[in-house]
Parts: C-alpha cells; sequence; structure tokens
C-alpha cells in the first residue's frame, strides 16, 4: 500500500505547476523585505502599527521542494496583503527595486485563489500526518475527499483552477483511478469505523469509479469483508495453549426445554436449514451508525463493544492498527540527520545518541 501523503504531494506538486507569474511576484516581494534586517524591521512595524490586520503572522518564504510551505507563504501574504500596500507608499526603494515585479490587484486575487485551493490539500495532508490516533479509517474519506475538490476544480469557471485540476486529476487517477488495483484494507477499515460502515459506500464508490465499476466493487467488498470474517471466526485464538480441564457443571435443576422446540431445532440440523441467529458481521452492519462527535473515539468504542462483538473487534484491532502515512516513521529515522549535521560534526556518539 503506497503512503497517502507521498501521492497527495505528487497530485499537488503537479497541480502547482500550472501557477502563474502571480505568485513568483508575491515571492519576489517576500525574499526582497527578508533580505534586510532593516527592511523586516519596518514591515513588521508597519503589521503591528495596523489595529485591522488580525493577525500575528509573520513573512514566511517557501521551499521550492515543499508545496505546503508554498501554501503557507501564500496563505500568510494574503493576510499582510494591507501592510504590502503600506509598505509600498512609505518606502520609496522598493517601488524602485521592485518596479513591475510588485502585485497589483489582479494578482493579488490570483494568489488568494491558489491559496484557497491548496488550503483543502494542506489540512489532509496534517490529518494524515498523525501517529498518535488511528488514521486507516480516515483513508478511504479523503480519497473520496480529494476526487470531489478535483471534480469542483476542473468544474470552475475560471481557467488556471480549471487546468490546475486536471493536471491533478491525471495523476490522482494513476495512483487511485483503477477500481481492480485499490487495496480492499482501505475500504474494510471504511466498514469497521462504526461512523461509516456501509452507510455511504456504495454511493462513494460509483462517484469515485462510475456506476458499473462501482456497484461490483461494493459487492466484491462486501463478498470479501464476509471471507475475512470467517477467517478470523475459525480461527480460534485461544487454542494455541493448553485448556485447562474445567469439571463439568451440571445445568440447573430449573431450566426446561420445550420439547417441540428441541423437536424443532433437530429438523433444522436434518434439513440443513441455516438457523435464524445472525452473524457479529451481519449485525454490526445493521445497526445504525454512531454518531462522530467531538468526544468519539473509535477505539474506545470497540473496547467497549469487544463483548458484543469478541471476533470483529480482533479483526479491526488488526485492520485499523495499519497507519496510512510512512513520514512519522521517516522523520524518526531522519532525526539523527537533523542532529548530526555539517555545522555540529563534533559530537561524540554518546552525546549523539542522547540528543536523538
Amino acid at each position: 500500500m503506497r503512503c497517502i501523503a507521498h501521492i497527495l504531494n505528487l497530485v499537488v506538486s503537479d497541480g502547482m505547476k500550472e501557477m502563474n507569474c502571480s505568485v513568483k511576484k508575491v515571492r519576489d516581494c517576500i525574499r526582497y523585505v527578508r533580505n534586510s534586517p532593516s527592511r523586516l524591521k519596518k514591515f513588521n512595524d508597519l503589521a503591528s502599527s495596523d489595529a485591522t490586520l488580525g493577525t500575528k503572522k509573520s513573512l514566511c518564504l517557501d521551499v521550492p521542494t515543499r508545496w505546503n510551505s508554498t501554501y503557507l507563504m501564500l496563505d500568510t501574504a494574503c493576510m499582510l496583503k494591507s501592510v504590502f500596500d503600506s509598505y509600498e507608499e512609505v518606502d520609496e526603494s522598493f517601488r524602485i527595486d521592485m518596479g513591475d515585479s510588485i502585485p497589483n490587484f489582479l494578482d493579488w486575487e490570483n494568489v488568494r485563489k491558489f491559496s484557497t485551493c491548496l488550503s483543502y490539500f494542506y489540512i489532509t495532508t496534517l490529518r494524515i500526518f498523525g501517529s498518535l490516533y488511528v488514521t486507516s479509517n480516515m483513508h478511504f474519506q479523503d480519497i473520496c475527499g480529494l476526487s470531489v475538490m478535483l471534480d469542483e476544480m476542473i468544474a470552475n469557471a475560471d481557467l488556471q483552477i480549471m487546468q490546475m485540476g486536471k493536471r491533478m486529476r491525471e495523476k490522482f487517477n494513476k495512483y487511485w483511478g483503477d477500481p481492480h488495483k485499490i487495496n480492499k484494507l482501505i475500504i474494510f477499515s471504511h466498514i469497521l469505523d462504526p461512523t461509516s460502515k456501509l452507510n455511504d459506500l456504495k454511493f462513494a464508490l460509483c462517484n469515485l469509479f462510475g456506476s458499473k465499476h462501482g456497484s461490483v466493487l461494493f459487492e466484491t467488498v462486501k463478498y470479501e469483508l464476509t471471507v475475512l470474517f470467517d477467517e478470523y471466526k475459525s480461527y480460534d485464538g485461544a487454542s494455541v495453549f493448553a485448556p485447562t480441564p474445567v469439571l463439568p457443571v451440571p445445568p440447573p435443576v430449573k431450566k426446561h426445554i420445550s420439547l417441540m422446540k428441541a423437536k424443532f431445532m433437530e429438523h433444522n440440523k436434518e434439513m440443513g436449514e441455516p438457523g435464524s441467529k445472525k452473524s457479529e458481521l451481519e449485525v454490526y452492519l445493521s445497526e445504525a451508525t454512531v454518531e462522530n462527535d467531538d468526544g468519539y473515539d473509535i477505539l474506545k468504542w470497540w473496547k467497549l463493544n469487544s463483548g458484543r462483538f469478541p471476533i470483529l473487534s480482533r479483526m479491526a484491532r488488526d485492520v485499523l492498527v495499519v497507519p496510512i502515512s510512512t513520514v512519522a516513521s521517516e522523520s524518526a529515522f531522519s532525526t539523527s540527520g537533523r542532529v548530526l549535521d555539517c555545522f555540529r560534526s563534533s559530537l561524540t556518539p554518546k552525546l549523539v545518541e542522547a540528543l536523538v
């Protein structure tokens, strides 16, 4: 299963290629201000004196290889637009040095437009990076949400947004556009989320892959989920250990079984008719979905309901533990590179290990 964060990065990076010169103008202005401490101090003084600004953020410059830093740069620049206007008025050298590179009203509108489009992807990225909470149940929802977002961008009347959406859609379809290659575990974790289950799955699959392929995939997922449940059902974890012999306890004297009921059960057994008792999976799917409020915790829900669904809870434990992003583990392994670099290369091994 590919890391969703890496694919999202590829999708957005392809769309960023469509960004026009308006973004370059804003980047050049920020670089000009930040290159001199005196210019930056003058800019910050103007920002602090502006009572209507409503933000304490400072100018930040983006890193070309990280699209999320470009979003943060544009988002902050849009908030500080009035400060840029004031700085242009009070600093004559800024007007002379930058010349035509100073963003005009149309440039600011383009930047605000791009920033709004990137905000959804940025929020999604922050959510899937998490390592202290369950993320596997978000995977399918985020894929569907990104697909809806791209459809809206393609249908946008603005030509630049539409072109950006088309480029992103091409990259999106490369990884998530084939219903035959999608990992079913992504959808299993969605079903094992009590707030989702099968409630909107068929609609989401049809919206993602088309009505024909979506309906076939929906039935396939239901069948394979039942097969997986039967596999867990056939495996008894307690059988690994030798069972402790327990003396048989006679049934209570007052317990009475109707002769007709016993005869009916024997008749069903002989005829091979299935009993009326539903499996755990069928009971779970037939119940109403849980409300997703602020206090909802998927692990806590399964823990509290493990008595009702002992087999399904073991299955949920194994499926929900799968992380959808490798960012956390990669960050852990790159910690030493941040501690021991070319500027701090004389640390002893013991101190490096302590810092890591």
